[in-house]
């Protein structure tokens, strides 16, 4: 008994586990807001900001030399990811800036130079922070968006794929649904008019691509995802 309900549970999760493999499978890496190499760098930059530079650890700060010099070298040569290209530009400005900030950390800690090693601590924080903010979403509904419509411009209709075209206007609908919910977060409030217009201009545009299923002209369909396409970009580039 105990071991015909062994192998019921092990059944069941190993189809679980199929089933989790497959939902991710649907999802390619480029259409993820996501850089794992700078994830991997905040390990070392919440070390120096919340260990090392609040007490003074310079020697601690020395010591993560080598881990920084990785970090940055690893944050350099990472791709972006392809929903991120419109991000780009800023990307390699920041990167640019957090390698200027690498060397200057470099020379206070091999010179032993404690004050310009704290000052450098700070300035490498800074510009850390600054390149995650350079592709950090606004809004987590507008990111959950955008990976939708990322697959639907770049994947879908490229390949005229018309079944996952209607499935992903729909798909948009109930993102769009709860873009439309959504309230700004308070540091971006200021921006509140132009936000409310450009996200109805979007919603609208959205409500518009639900016809398609009706519409026999290829064209016709590839203009209304590009009005999509072009709506969403103008509302994010709100928040630049």
């Amino acid at each position: 008994m105990h071991r015909k309900l062994y192998w019921a549970v092990a059944i069941l999760v190993v189809a679980l586990n199929v089933s989790g493999i497959a939902a991710v499978a649907q999802t390619p890496p480029d259409a993820v807001s996501n850089v794992p190499a700078l994830e991997k760098f905040h390990d070392v930059i919440f070390k120096i900001w919340h260990e090392a530079w609040p007490k003074k650890d310079t020697a601690l700060l020395q010591k993560l030399l080598p881990d920084v010099e990785k970090g940055i070298s690893e944050v350099a040569s990472a791709p972006l990811p392809g929903i991120l290209r419109e991000k780009k530009t800023a990307w390699e400005d920041g990167v640019k800036k957090l390698q200027s900030a690498g060397s200057d950390y470099k020379t206070a800690a091999t010179a032993k130079d404690d004050a310009k090693l704290l000052t450098a601590a700070e300035e490498l924080h800074s510009r850390f922070e600054g390149l995650a903010r350079a592709i950090r979403p606004a809004m987590k509904e507008l990111d959950d968006f955008h990976a939708s419509l990322y697959m639907l411009y770049h994947h879908y209709l490229p390949k005229r794929d018309m079944t996952k075209i209607f499935s992903s206007a729909e798909e948009l609908a109930q993102k769009m649904a709860a873009l439309n919910a959504a309230r700004l977060p308070e540091r971006l409030k200021q921006k509140e008019p132009e936000f409310q217009a450009a996200r109805a201009k979007l919603s609208s545009s959205v409500d518009d691509l639900q016809k398609i299923k009706t519409i026999s002209s290829t064209q016709t369909i590839q203009n209304k995802v590009e009005t999509v396409h072009s709506n969403y970009q103008a509302l994010d580039r709100i928040f630049e």
